[in-house]
């Protein structure tokens, strides 16, 4: 087994940071920042615009999202999920899944790969 790969980031190391921040709002789009990525795993920075959504997909890895500003809806296996600032879903693994902005939102994307 070899080494893990270090985590190639866009933060500073030991800085304190605002993740809402750190991904400004662009009207009629969805904007994301990287601020992670190793064999681990990657934690993307979402800014969705009201109206914007992700169509229904599946990821081969279990996937958090912690909404950090406004609400976004969130179709997990055909259910519906509105999910609010300081609040979290897992998605897992191979279930479809959707997203969508009834009005501006920012989440935290941690996609967790298997072992």
């Amino acid at each position: 087994m070899s080494p893990e790969t270090p985590a190639a980031a866009s933060l500073a190391p030991a800085a304190v940071v605002t993740l809402a921040d750190l991904v400004t709002y662009a009207e009629g789009s969805i904007v994301s920042r990287t601020l992670v990525k190793s064999t681990a795993g990657t934690i993307t920075l979402f800014a969705f615009d009201a109206g914007q959504n992700l169509s229904e997909h599946t990821a081969p890895f279990d996937a958090l999202v912690q909404v950090l500003d406004g609400e976004g809806e969130f179709t997990v296996g055909g259910t519906p999920h509105r999910v609010g600032a300081g609040q979290a879903i897992l998605m897992p693994a191979h279930v479809p899944h959707a997203v969508g902005a009834p009005q501006p939102f920012k989440m935290l994307l941690t996609m967790l790969r298997a072992q």
